[in-house]
């Protein structure tokens, strides 16, 4: 059952659509109006991909929440339980935008005093309409300055994927996923259960 009716939620975090939202492709459309369909809801999640070097996640409990939608971005903050269940590591919050040219993904990374960190901020915008229900961030320049100063050279072919079904769809599900051009090994999955609210977790850092 939902913790809140969908008009309800949508009227407490804005999510209606305004007219001066930049325009975007059907598919993109269908897309947005999905993801936005789940504002204000908190859904229970797990590590789906098996790549040894995400070891440190296979097991632990995850939240998505919805934790602000307007007319133009959408906030998702990503909650990952310690490995002991002693404390939550709230650092991370993605941030899906329309643009004048698509869909755009970034990641926002906090520490727990609210400061960014040194690796934020980065992610990609869409080449193409995608589709309804799947839409591709390839790494944009900016984040490959960014990784090439930090040393993370390993993630300057970086292409993330974001799946979402509307919240009233039967089985519904709400997907992030890292994938690199360079590395055909490189995947990295989390799937949650949007088809069963839980309980809104406290802020991400900095929010």
């Amino acid at each position: 059952m939902r913790t809140l009716p969908l008009l309800a939620a949508l009227a407490l975090t804005g999510c209606a659509s305004a007219p001066d939202a930049p325009a975007l492709p059907a598919s993109q459309e269908a897309f947005w109006s999905a993801l936005q369909s789940h504002c204000g809801n908190a859904y229970r999640g797990e590590l789906a991909s098996s790549d040894s070097r995400d070891a440190d996640f296979r097991g632990r409990a995850m939240i998505a929440h919805w934790a602000e939608c307007s007319d133009t971005r959408t906030a998702i903050a990503f909650h990952v339980e310690a490995a002991d269940g002693s404390r939550w590591d709230r650092s991370r919050t993605w941030l899906v935008t329309r643009t004048a040219d698509g869909l755009r993904l970034k990641h926002d990374h906090r520490h727990e005093d609210g400061s960014e960190d040194a690796v934020t901020q980065y992610g990609g915008d869409t080449l193409s309409a995608g589709t309804a229900r799947v839409q591709d961030f390839p790494v944009d320049a900016y984040s490959i300055a960014m990784f090439e100063r930090e040393g993370l050279d390993v993630s300057v072919t970086n292409v993330w994927r974001v799946e979402v079904d509307p919240a009233d769809a039967g089985n519904a599900r709400y997907v992030y996923q890292l994938t690199r051009r360079n590395d055909p090994t490189r995947l990295f999955r989390v799937e949650f259960d949007a088809s069963q609210p839980v309980e809104a977790p406290p802020p991400a850092w900095g929010w």
